[in-house]
């Protein structure tokens, strides 16, 4: 896309510059550069995961209620506590012999956590008599280790007579599941995204070595950006969650992809005018850089922008995403041109630019569009603006929160499958135990409020310190019903007119409550703060008021129609049980803040070919020579994000999705088919109140 931002030089002078063993020197320096900050950025990517935390309070806000409890369990006799539940299932009716398999698989867990083993095991019949369960308390080491904990926990309970089922769930075993899924994504995802990117350049270019240049400076790029998050969280106190990590490999292979397209495009175009691939290289970029430095700046401030909402996991992807952005621009504006370069013309065969050789856009297919649209200019944006505003419709009744145990994709744990298994067969014991924090001088009156609140079961007094006392709570809901959300809030209400600020409530489904509450403050938040940033960034750019309106306009309508179908297709096709809270937020930012990349690519092009012959043939002019190369990148971005949708993470795939759709609506609907015919429908006017505006105004060509 940026090889065609600018036309060469149309005067007819030599700008080729004269020969310098510095300019042919320079692109072999940069290469062995790179190649040993490749080598010696490994070592620092490699550390990234030891830095990757995904703790409940590495995703929850620090102001919440349930974070500070988390903070405040550490402190109790025992640290941050832990639980395992078991239940045992026979479906045809439990047998001699079974209870006596469940009381020994109790003894061992209780030898192996430190548990009473001569306390007689608190066994739970189910009233159909098809199931045993058993809760078993963690202390701080198995809590520390819950994966190793949840594990040998399993390992345990082999022994077992024949049918007699045993799941392991519980707010452990559910942690330990999730971060075993974590584990396995980032190396997942770094190869499904390279074999995608790989199989789409190849596709593009039709050359056995032109895409191996890009796929191999992405690379890089990804080490490179993977050692600088490392760093940064030496110096600075990010939190960098496997959510983060993930979206930052999709995001440097997407945003370094495109950079590299942008690139190659305009280098092509250069090669039919210079006749060394130096210079080529030097007026490509001295072309193409400025609106790719635009783009990356726009996505990176964008993202910076995530640093003021209060949720931790989505504070921290700011600073993630933005040294991935710089990371692959850096790479993509040094290391890739110099391979081109060293690599000579050779590296397009079979399609080999020759000088002189002109490619004219004229006769495309992007021509042709623009021809259409400015004869249909009206039609060309009212109509695709009615189907979005009819998409963003399915917005309407979308869920917010993501039930914990719906949130694996195509496989079930085995925890989940305990859990819903509890949910069936003790209906009036599923409830997810709470934990209320007290002050001791209260706590008293704090646990009679809690008892004589609505919703909850049972209450007892657990640990105390010379500070908090530890109270749990046994709501008569199920997880993540509407009857246990009203109950915490009931209780938080309850406790507060005893003790004020002295006493918190939290526990894995409060932590959920405060998580959705938290997302929903920071979209408020974010989100007009992430359009006035790229809309600034737009008008220093297009120098012009009316232009970053329209466009960012256009890419917010773009996002709400991508969000309507998807909300439809997450709930009618794929059956997820709902919305998680931060794919919203996450996928504004992407789409807003890429979407704006492809109209930057196109009306900067646009703004310099309407300086020369008016607004409607300059956007029709704009459209021909960079259409083809946007599609191709707003193609391979959104198969990057769609990557997401492989992994078994409900989450991880909503992102991937809404971000993919919204990206090919984007790309093939508004910024080729919407923005061409807004500008040419206001003609001068998008310039108002820049210079080319006034000088506009006297053209034929820019009347509606």
């Amino acid at each position: 896309m940026t090889s065609e931002l600018l036309a060469p030089d149309q005067s007819g002078a030599d700008t080729r510059p004269k020969r310098s063993r510095t300019k042919t020197v320079l692109p072999w320096l940069m290469v062995a550069v790179w190649v040993g900050l490749a080598v010696a950025g490994l070592s620092l990517a490699g550390k990234l995961d030891s830095v990757t935390r995904d703790g409940q309070a590495d995703y929850l806000p620090a102001s919440a209620q349930s974070t500070k409890v988390l903070l405040a369990e550490a402190e109790l006799p025992g640290g941050e506590s832990g639980l395992l539940v078991v239940v045992y299932e026979r479906p045809d009716g439990l047998r001699p012999g079974d209870r006596e398999a469940v009381v020994r698989g109790h003894t061992e867990l209780a030898k192996r956590f430190g548990n009473d083993t001569a306390a007689p095991p608190e066994i739970v019949d189910s009233a159909d008599g098809t199931a045993l369960m058993y809760a078993l308390p963690l202390g701080r080491e198995a809590v520390a280790e819950e994966a190793r904990a949840t594990a040998e926990a399993r390992a345990l309970l082999a022994d077992r007579p024949n049918g007699l089922k045993a799941y392991v769930t519980g707010p452990s075993a559910l942690g330990a599941d999730m971060d075993e899924v974590f584990d396995a994504v980032d190396a997942t995802l770094m190869l499904a995204t390279a074999v995608v990117v790989a199989v789409l350049l190849i596709l593009t270019y039709r050359s056995p070595l032109l895409w191996l240049v890009p796929l191999a400076s992405v690379g890089v790029a990804a080490i490179t950006a993977m050692g600088v998050v490392y760093a940064l969280t030496q110096i600075f106190d990010i939190t960098v969650t496997s959510m983060s990590s993930a979206l930052l490999i999709v995001l440097v292979f997407g945003a370094g992809t495109d950079y590299a397209l942008l690139l190659v495009s305009r280098y092509r175009e250069e090669l039919h005018t210079y006749e060394r691939p130096v210079d080529a290289m030097l007026a490509a970029l001295r072309g193409a850089g400025p609106a790719i430095l635009a783009s990356a700046a726009t996505v990176a401030a964008g993202l910076l922008c995530l640093l003021a909402a209060d949720l931790n996991s989505i504070s921290g992807l700011g600073p993630v995403g933005a040294a991935g952005i710089a990371s692959a621009l850096l790479v993509m504006l040094t290391l890739f041109p110099a391979l081109l370069v060293v690599l000579g013309r050779r590296v397009f065969w079979p399609f080999v630019p020759r000088v002189g050789v002109e490619a004219h856009a004229s006769g495309s297919r992007w021509a042709r569009l623009g021809e259409l649209v400015a004869r249909r200019r009206v039609a060309g944006w009212a109509v695709p603006l009615v189907i979005l505003g009819a998409l963003a419709l399915g917005t309407v009744g979308a869920s917010g929160s993501l039930p914990q145990l719906d949130q694996f994709a195509r496989s079930t744990p085995e925890s989940v499958a305990g859990a819903k298994l509890i949910e069936a067969r003790y209906p009036d014991q599923s409830g997810q135990p709470l934990t209320v924090m007290s002050r001791p001088a209260q706590s008293r009156e704090v646990l009679a409020a809690v008892e004589s609140t609505p919703g909850v079961a049972e209450a007892e007094v657990d640990r105390a310190s010379a500070d908090w006392v530890e109270i749990s709570v046994i709501p008569v809901d199920s997880p993540d019903s509407a009857g246990e959300t009203a109950t915490i809030k009931r209780l938080r209400e309850r406790v507060h007119k005893v003790a004020g600020d002295a006493v918190l409530v939290g526990g894995p489904s409060a932590e959920r409550l405060d998580e959705a509450e938290t997302n929903k403050s920071d979209r408020n938040l974010v989100m007009p703060l992430i359009l006035l940033v790229v809309l600034a960034i737009l008008g220093l750019l297009l120098r012009a008021i009316v232009a970053p309106l329209v466009l960012v306009a256009t890419v917010v309508v773009s996002f709400f129609g991508a969000l309507g179908l998807c909300n439809l297709l997450f709930d009618q096709v794929l059956g997820f049980a709902g919305l998680e809270s931060s794919v919203p937020l996450i996928g504004f930012l992407f789409l807003v803040a890429l979407g704006v990349d492809y109209n930057i690519f196109l009306m900067t092009r646009v703004r310099e070919e309407a300086a020369r012959h008016g607004t409607v043939e300059g956007t029709k002019r704009g459209l021909a020579v960079t259409g083809g190369v946007i599609t191709s990148a707003g193609v391979v971005l959104a198969a990057t994000f769609a990557v997401l949708a492989t992994l078994p993470l409900v989450m991880l795939v909503e992102i991937g999705i809404l971000v993919a759709v919204g990206v090919l609506i984007d790309t093939l609907l508004v910024r080729s088919i919407v923005v061409p015919a807004l500008t040419m429908s206001l003609g001068s006017r998008i310039w108002w109140p820049s210079k080319l505006w006034r000088t506009g105004q006297e053209r034929v060509d820019d009347t509606v």
